[in-house]
């Protein structure tokens, strides 16, 4: 999303960018979401959701997403939910089709960054979702291209990562042999942790004091695979079920559903300014490199927030940026 939002901002402001796009479709990840973006009602409630990041990228986010919705309504984006149904937070939801078939334009696909690309340049793969899921042995819920090419280029140019890079977003899945295809990451996320007691597959209760609203600790606590025990049958665990996961009954009554986390994207990432532009070691913005998305580390650290939201505000910051004043 943080691509074409950019690409998109750039040309309303008379430049022409060139958009490149390492898989055979645009959207990104994005697509394959509930498109919901969202931002914490309060500021304070924010940081303290996610009280290791950045605070000055954290503002950005939070004081820019509604002119930001609101600059997306004016190409044409149409709202499915005018805000969400969560009091602690608000936002819009999007169809993510349509929001891509709005956003994409020149899109190049099938094509990599080139060696050399010259600058400017914003980086915008969607961190490193695909290399994470692979070292931990966990399940992969975002697009199959996010394999941290954009935090690699810029590190080879001396580009400083933030806290966090052992930290994912992600949602606990059915595991193996359930089949997930991609337009079940939604449908088939197992969204009812808070009523269910966590076994590992040793049979040791590992069922955290509290889970928080949005249940996304539990992606990063359950490890490559689980049981979540609950007391009766679910929607979600019904979807799980049709899709082949493993569900038993258990001799008390109970049902065992067999779980595996999955990771949606990654939380540290490149550091940056509230331009966007890449920062070294130093602290100074790199020479003609942005990022945008969640390439960029540092914002829900500790937590969680709108990857989407991130995507959009950092998208714009970006291309403003770069077009300069």
């Amino acid at each position: 999303m943080s691509g074409l939002v950019a690409a998109a901002r750039l040309r309303e402001l008379g430049r022409e960018p060139r958009l490149l796009e390492k898989g055979t479709r645009a959207g990104g990840s994005m697509l394959l979401s509930s498109c919901v973006l969202w931002r914490h009602l309060e500021f304070e409630a924010f940081r303290a959701e996610c009280p290791d990041g950045d605070a000055r990228l954290q503002r950005l986010v939070w004081e820019r997403l509604d002119d930001a919705l609101a600059w997306l309504e004016s190409l044409g984006a149409e709202p499915v939910w005018r805000d969400t149904e969560n009091p602690r937070t608000t936002g819009r939801r999007y169809d993510p089709r349509a929001l891509t078939a709005l956003l994409a334009r020149g899109v190049e696909l099938e094509t990599p960054l080139p060696e050399g690309a010259e600058p400017p340049l914003v980086l915008a793969t969607g961190g490193f979702p695909v290399r994470l899921a692979r070292d931990r042995g966990l399940l992969l819920r975002a697009n199959p291209w996010s394999d941290g090419a954009g935090l690699e280029h810029a590190r080879a140019r001396g580009a400083a990562l933030t806290r966090g890079m052992d930290e994912f977003y992600g949602r606990v899945m059915p595991a193996p042999p359930a089949r997930i295809r991609e337009e079940d990451f939604v449908p088939l996320a197992q969204l009812y942790g808070r009523e269910a007691h966590i076994l590992t597959e040793f049979g040791e209760d590992v069922t955290p004091p509290s889970v928080s609203w949005h249940e996304s600790e539990l992606a990063q606590a359950i490890g490559p695979t689980a049981w979540y025990v609950v007391e009766r049958t679910n929607e979600r665990i019904e979807a799980a079920r049709a899709a082949g996961g493993t569900v038993v009954e258990r001799k008390d009554g109970t049902l065992a559903v067999h779980v595996a986390a999955g990771v949606t994207h990654t939380i540290g990432g490149l550091r940056v300014d509230e331009q966007a532009r890449v920062l070294g070691a130093d602290s100074a913005p790199l020479d003609g490199i942005w990022a945008a998305g969640v390439d960029v580390g540092g914002i829900a650290t500790g937590g969680y927030a709108s990857g989407l939201a991130q995507a959009l505000v950092l998208g714009l910051a970006a291309a403003e940026s770069v077009a300069g004043p």
